[in-house]
């Protein structure tokens, strides 16, 4: 396989990249989260505004129903008061006679006044319930009309959200695939590397890995970075190489004279992809870089 490829092979090609996206992601992200929660609260106000409304008609509906009940009643009653009058003139017309039609006149005049009044109390509580109905349907249609506003105008915040969460997206994967790739020690094709804190920014953007930075001085004890400790044990800024020693899994390893940006890697257990050293800055008895570790841990078989 590729372990026969030498320790100094590199493939590394230093590309410009672009400014950090990581911030403009979670703006971005913030702004959409924002939005949604403006979406959800103006749905749960219209749901409010649909049971006031179901709770209105139902309230009108009843009042009507013991309206035109108590009507009903009413009539009914008239008429049998009004029977039960005219069997009275009857009788009295048998044995009066003009007493009797005297009655029957004031009786019909009673009758039919008491109709209209009857009829005057109809209509004026018709009107009433006409005049409510009216002001609920207005009501009505005016908060529809609020919330019909308020949703659109949000849809339009999420889209334009949407839009720029794209374009971040897009301009994130244009900056990866600009990113150089290069071998590790171990004869593995190592990931996207990082030469800069702007390409680290990139990668963590990317989340396909957890990035640990680390800076480590010869003076140093050993170092806790990921699951790895770190010593440094010599350091050549002249020729940019470095030899350090890797403690991992109760295990030494010597990890000597590697090249700035030179993918170094190591297996650790529980993990199917190595984890990788990588250096970017090499000075007297000091080196800079970060630790890249798989997110997912997959036993080797």
């Amino acid at each position: 396989m590729s372990n026969q490829i030498e320790h100094n092979e590199e493939h590394i090609h230093e590309v410009p990249v672009p400014r950090n996206h990581s911030t403009a992601l979670t703006l971005l992200a913030v702004g959409l989260v924002i939005a949604l929660a403006g979406d959800g609260y103006l749905l749960v106000r219209a749901n409010h505004l649909n049971d006031e409304i179901a709770r209105t008609q139902s309230g009108t509906q009843t009042q009507i129903s013991k309206l035109n009940d108590a009507t009903t009643t009413l009539l009914e009653q008239e008429r049998q008061r009004l029977q039960d009058l005219a069997q009275d003139m009857k009788q009295q017309v048998k044995g009066v006679g003009d007493s009797a039609t005297v009655a029957i006149r004031r009786a019909r005049t009673e009758a039919q006044k008491q109709g209209e009044e009857l009829s005057g109390k109809l209509s004026e509580q018709q009107q009433q319930v006409a005049t409510q109905l009216s002001q609920i349907q207005d009501t009505t249609t005016s908060k529809f009309s609020e919330v019909t506003t308020d949703v659109d105008g949000v849809k339009a915040n999420v889209e334009a959200v949407k839009t720029n969460v794209a374009a971040a997206q897009s301009d994130i994967e244009k900056t990866s695939a600009d990113l150089k790739r290069a071998m590790g020690d171990m004869g593995v094709m190592s990931g996207l590397i990082a030469t800069n804190a702007k390409d680290l920014d990139t990668l963590r953007a990317l989340g396909e890995r957890n990035y640990f930075e680390f800076d480590i001085s010869k003076k140093d004890a050993a170092k806790k970075v990921g699951d790895l400790m770190l010593t440094l044990k010599k350091a050549d800024p002249k020729r940019g190489r470095f030899t350090m020693d890797v403690l991992a899994d109760d295990r030494h390893v010597e990890k000597k004279d590697k090249t700035i940006n030179e993918p170094v890697q190591l297996y650790v257990s529980g993990n199917m992809q190595p984890d990788e050293i990588v250096i970017n800055q090499v000075t007297k008895d000091h080196v800079t870089g970060y630790v890249a570790t798989p997110k997912v841990k997959l036993a080797r078989r």
